[in-house]
């Protein structure tokens, strides 16, 4: 009677699975693997709450695998190896039969760790399943990663979790007797943070204090019942990408206070060193930017020595870190361009590079017009030529809108100068 609501809920069947239709929908890629049985190692990452684990469960029971997981968090290669001698007891070696072994924060398997798992996987003792909610291209080492196929689960929708709601007061036996009418979820949905057991878990606190079978779930009713009852359902972790985000916020925001309160507070909760200054690297570059481009150079030797040295000191070397992105003048325009020109990539598809700006090493290419009429651009005054380097199609677009900064006024200057109205710069 204990179990959490999200836990009774937890999906059995691939019909049952909300959600992350890209990989299990009709159409999506794990599908017919799972179907016949035929499952790769693969490597789920995504934030918290979204079905990782769920999924694992799935794909071990319509496969009719073994299933075997561990938990990083509290498993050492001594455990690992255990269960790979199970598995190799449970399973012939490359059948459609092999056991799965599911890791549960992957990410936080050391270098040794993940080593312990490579022989394992190679000699398909295992089919390795890890969740994480770290990019795999930081945490996992690069020969475990080659050996394993990356899948991104995608955050719920909010009709995704307004479905999960229903399905909770339809079936679930344990709120069967009682009349709950869902009038409002906006509080649940924004409170959640798109985390679905933490969904689950807080509507199931709404229920269980109100006294009434009848019940009626509105915004206000749900903000008065979880903030008499923070503790209850504020598991430790859940806090997680709601610190970082004002964190980064703080900086974004040029609050070095702010910035040094959220700080401490990760370093207290013993945050991964290197997490934090991840986050500060892509700080630098995606709010600052070119308006101070030695933030990038500082975030980036900040990740360098805390990655060698290590708590406690590494808190200094955090905060001078942070204090100092939050000190520099901001600018998005890198960050903007980038994702303006990625916008139209997916609009257009592979356009063509125009003839004067491509490569020939071959005789061909150049008999073929490679090249031709390519001005080199430190034989003209200036070190400038006036040429084309967009495709014809999308010829003149402007994705770079320099900030309002003393750089980035250097920089529009400067492409003013070059371009004249070319872009209206």
């Amino acid at each position: 009677m204990n179990e959490p609501l999200a836990e009774r809920l937890r999906p059995k069947t691939l019909e049952d699975y909300v959600s992350q239709t890209h990989l299990v929908g009709e159409h999506g890629v794990l599908t017919n693997q799972i179907k016949q049985g035929l499952i790769p190692s693969i490597i789920f990452w995504g934030p918290p709450g979204i079905g990782k684990t769920t999924l694992a469960n799935i794909i071990a029971t319509e496969s009719g695998r073994p299933f075997y997981t561990l938990s990083a968090i509290s498993s050492g290669v001594k455990d690992v190896r255990e269960v790979i001698d199970k598995a190799k007891q449970s399973g012939g070696l490359f059948t459609t039969k092999n056991p799965i072994l599911f890791i549960d924060e992957i990410h936080r398997f050391s270098k040794s760790q993940q080593d312990s798992l490579l022989q394992a996987v190679e000699k398909g003792w295992v089919t390795l399943i890890g969740a994480t909610t770290e990019n795999p291209s930081f945490e996992v080492i690069s020969a475990l990663l080659s050996r394993c196929q990356v899948y991104i689960l995608k955050p719920f929708e909010k009709a995704d979790l307004e479905t999960l709601l229903q399905r909770a007061i339809k079936e679930d036996v344990q709120l069967s007797d009682k009349k709950i009418t869902l009038k409002e979820t906006n509080a649940l949905l924004k409170l959640s943070g798109g985390d679905a057991r933490k969904l689950l878990n807080i509507f199931e606190l709404i229920i269980n204090s109100e006294e009434s079978d009848n019940i009626i779930i509105t915004d206000d009713s749900v903000l008065q019942k979880v903030q008499n009852n923070t503790v209850r359902y504020d598991k430790t972790g859940d806090q997680h990408y709601d610190i970082i985000s004002a964190f980064i916020k703080s900086i974004r925001g040029s609050d070095p206070n702010g910035a040094v309160y959220w700080l401490a507070r990760m370093i207290e909760g013993g945050e991964d060193v290197k997490f934090i200054a991840r986050r500060l690297l892509i700080s630098a570059s995606e709010d600052i930017g070119n308006a101070n481009p030695t933030a990038l150079v500082i975030a980036n030797n900040t990740f360098q020595a805390v990655s060698t040295i290590g708590y406690p000191e590494s808190r200094i070397i955090l905060s001078q870190c942070a204090t100092y992105l939050a000190c520099s003048p901001k600018s998005n325009a890198a960050y903007t361009a980038i994702g303006k020109a990625q916008q139209l990539v997916k609009q257009t598809g592979d356009l063509s590079v125009p003839l004067d700006i491509r490569n020939a090493p071959t005789k061909l290419m150049k008999e073929l017009g490679y090249g031709d009429n390519y001005k080199y651009a430190h034989n003209y005054e200036n070190n400038f030529a006036n040429q084309e380097f967009l495709p014809d199609e999308i010829k003149n677009t402007k994705f770079y809108e320099p900030g309002n900064n003393a750089r980035e006024n250097a920089h529009r200057e400067f492409l003013k100068q070059r371009w004249k109205d070319k872009y209206g710069y």
